[in-house]
């Protein structure tokens, strides 16, 4: 549905001034903020035939009119003008998250503090999965004479480690073995086939270094099986108690938020699209319908990583926060390719 000009003025100037102001607007205050010089009565009249059609209301009879999740949605897509981050953001954004390069998770996390600090939302960040990705790097860390640390890291960035305690004494003959094993069954291998049936058989192979080595491996399909799995990480959820708009339902929201598969499931929607805004009602899960979920796709080495974004009321500063959130989710992204060109 298109609206004429005069009423995508009218629209856009109401959702502006309640975004900052969170009052409800009249015609006079209008007639001030427009760009054209219209009559009140013009805009009563315009200001009703957008309630009619569904993008403004009025909260009290003798107030005047916000808009509603309609009308939130058609100023998105039709009539919003992004803000642009100057130098000192963009500047400030990439100092901060390069302190966590080299560590996936830390910097994920780093960018959720961030975005909830930046936003006065709630931040929500999923780590890379390792659907296609491969093993890249296998290393083996004695910590103790029977303890051993392994750690791997895959094509996508994805570290992650397991403790091993070993029933003999771990030496440099067993070391050694353990990486020659390494680079002939697991190097360059889809993290996708360490299971344990790849394992059992493995083992089997191994004769006189079957039992000493079948407790490391048996760690690495347990790693390996963590990073095929996505994380969501939340940062912040109690900056959405000082929303007042929320009111009672803050509850539900925040319950919510501990069912961490069907938050993961909320903001893992249409991998494809770079950037989603979803409006209130149009969220898939009940709890969410009075609130904005802003989601950004980061990518690593020019595929699919995962998902950075926000939950909030759906009175937000859209036109400023989602330039912020897809400037902090390419530089994730460029992080994370770079640690794994290294």
């Amino acid at each position: 549905m298109e609206l004429g000009k005069r009423k995508e003025l009218i629209l856009s100037a109401i959702v502006e001034s309640f975004i900052e102001s969170g009052e409800p607007i009249g015609s006079k205050m209008l007639m001030q903020l427009l760009p054209i010089s219209v009559s009140s009565a013009t805009i009563r009249n315009e200001m009703s035939e957008l309630a009619e059609m569904g993008f403004l209301e009025q909260p009290h009879t003798s107030a005047g009119r916000i808009p509603t999740q309609a009308g939130y949605r058609y100023y998105v897509d039709n009539l919003m003008n992004k803000n642009q981050l100057d130098e000192e953001e963009r500047r400030h954004i990439k100092n901060e998250l390069s302190m966590s390069v080299g560590n996936p998770d830390k910097l994920l996390e780093k960018a959720g503090e961030m975005l909830a600090k930046l936003t006065g939302c709630a931040a929500v960040a999923t780590t890379p999965t390792d659907e296609g990705a491969v093993i890249k790097h296998i290393e083996i860390m004695p910590v103790g004479t029977r303890i051993a640390m392994i750690v791997m890291m895959t094509s996508s960035g994805i570290i992650k480690n397991g403790i091993c305690k070993t029933e003999t004494e771990i030496t440099s003959d067993m070391v050694d073995t353990f990486y020659d094993i390494v680079n002939e069954n697991f190097i360059g291998r889809p993290v996708s086939d360490v299971g344990t049936v790849m394992i059992q058989t493995l083992v089997a192979s191994l004769g006189v270094h079957a039992l000493t080595m079948s407790p490391l491996f048996v760690v690495l399909a347990d790693i390996a099986n963590q990073a095929l799995q996505a994380q969501i990480r939340l940062e912040g959820e109690q900056n959405l108690l000082h929303h007042r708009e929320y009111g009672s339902s803050i509850y539900d929201v925040m319950k919510f938020f501990d069912e961490k598969d069907k938050l993961e499931r909320a903001i893992s929607q249409k991998k494809d699209m770079p950037l989603q805004v979803i409006i209130g009602k149009e969220n898939m899960y009940r709890q969410l319908e009075n609130s904005s979920v802003i989601i950004s796709r980061y990518s690593i080495g020019g595929h699919d990583g995962g998902a950075i974004g926000i939950i909030g009321p759906t009175r937000l500063d859209y036109r400023k926060l989602i330039p912020s959130i897809e400037y902090l989710t390419s530089v994730v992204g460029e992080i994370l390719t770079d640690t794994l060109e290294e």
